[in-house]
């Protein structure tokens, strides 16, 4: 019986991390290991940490790496040590809470990793306050035959309705098919209107862009040639892959943060575990400046109560 590989020892700040089992390769594909995976997150470090501070954070993890079983976690693994910090949730519908692993530094995320994370999906509201959102997100969800170059036409037609409404997104690769884009809101709202105003926002995109994009809800109705705009994606207790996440598919993709001018030449297959580490370092965080820009989600309400009303009114 071959000899367990030791562990080995990781100082990230003033934390150790001890990484058990740094040669079980967690992508078959490529061959990456789950050593390979604490340091992709030790060189995109600020970048995680932005993504997903004082978030609650569900993960996705792989005990065996992806020839495994998948694990969809809310609640934080056991064993955590001390400095590990969490937010408790409620979950109504079951009438449970959750202690959810809430990042505050990037030893977290290491010791997450250690825990066989792979990818992290944080809410988009923080710990002071989960129920008051303070990130819209525009999920752009490309249809089972809907090509790239669909989700680059209808990321400008987003980019050209954000800068009508004097709002400033952040757009990053999904780390599938589609792409992101964030957008930072005051938290003076619940997730019900985050997600009427982000409905509005889509129907708005898909007035201007009809051949390309659909808001229709029921996935079994919709174009399979289109672009679904995912607004429920802001729903309470949804979740996506933060920016600099690591996809769990075999070749390890990561949602990649991009500029604007990227849009038109990126291709998600470019952004790697193995690609990532050199960009970050020429380009850094392209996400760093986001709480710098908070935009009022009010035109885009009463563009919602606007729907509603033409909706009623058709249906009368």
């Amino acid at each position: 019986m071959p000899a367990t590989p030791p562990a080995v020892e990781i100082e990230v700040a003033d934390k150790v991390v001890r990484v058990t089992n740094p040669d079980r390769v967690y992508f078959p594909e490529t061959g990456a290991t789950k050593l390979d995976l604490v340091e992709y997150y030790l060189a995109v470090g600020d970048g995680i940490v932005n993504a997903l501070y004082e978030r609650p954070c569900m993960l996705h993890r792989f005990p065996s790496g992806l020839a495994g079983d998948k694990v969809h976690q809310k609640r934080l693994p056991a064993g955590a040590p001390p400095w590990v910090e969490t937010v408790r949730l409620h979950f109504p519908r079951w009438n449970r809470t959750a202690d959810e692993l809430c990042v505050t530094e990037l030893a977290s995320v290491i010791w997450a990793v250690q825990m066989s994370t792979v990818e992290f999906h944080p809410w988009n509201s923080r710990r002071a306050d989960t129920e008051s959102p303070d990130e819209w997100r525009i999920d752009l969800d490309p249809g089972p035959l809907c090509d790239f170059a669909t989700v680059r036409r209808v990321a400008h037609v987003a980019h050209e309705v954000l800068d009508e409404l004097g709002a400033v997104g952040f757009p990053k690769t999904s780390g599938g098919a589609g792409l992101h884009i964030y957008v930072r809101i005051p938290p003076d709202h619940g997730f019900s209107d985050v997600r009427r105003a982000a409905l509005a926002f889509a129907r708005e995109v898909e007035r201007r862009a009809p051949d390309d994009v659909t808001t229709t809800w029921w996935r079994k109705n919709r174009d399979p040639h289109q672009l679904f705009v995912d607004y429920n994606q802001n729903a309470r207790d949804h979740t996506i892959a933060a920016a600099y996440s690591v996809r769990g598919v075999p070749e390890a993709r990561v949602s990649a943060p991009l500029g604007w001018a990227e849009i038109d030449d990126a291709d998600p297959r470019d952004f790697t575990l193995a690609t990532m580490p050199a960009r970050y370092a020429r380009l850094g965080d392209l996400h760093a400046d986001i709480d710098r820009y908070r935009f009022d989600l009010a035109p885009l309400l009463a563009w919602a109560d606007r729907d509603e009303k033409d909706t009623r009114g058709s249906d009368a």
